[in-house]
């Protein structure tokens, strides 16, 4: 899928092995694993189908928003977006569930 991130500061983490944007190695390992999936899958139904990845549709008002789960306390949240290919993942953030 393609990845479109909402701030440079996701897009730098995905790539900057150096940095962290202030999250734990944990997180940031996540991050880059599940991001690496992401942009291998061909739409959500592939997402979907990790069970591990604890793939979740928000509640209102931010029910057009996804998340998969970095860890226990941590998820990736996105939007998909229908683009001219197919659906584009629009990565909003990282946030703390708990």
């Amino acid at each position: 899928m393609e990845v479109d991130c909402a701030g440079e500061t996701y897009a730098r983490l995905e790539t900057d092995l150096q940095f962290t944007g202030g999250f734990s190695a944990e997180i940031v390992k996540s991050f880059r694993k599940k991001m690496g999936f992401i942009r291998q899958a061909v739409d959500e139904r592939d997402i979907a189908a990790m069970r591990g990845f604890r793939f979740e549709k928000l509640k209102p008002p931010r029910g057009h928003e996804r998340s998969v789960r970095l860890n226990d306390q941590w998820r990736l949240v996105f939007q998909l977006i229908d683009g001219p290919k197919g659906k584009i993942v629009k990565v909003i953030g990282i946030e703390d569930y708990h």
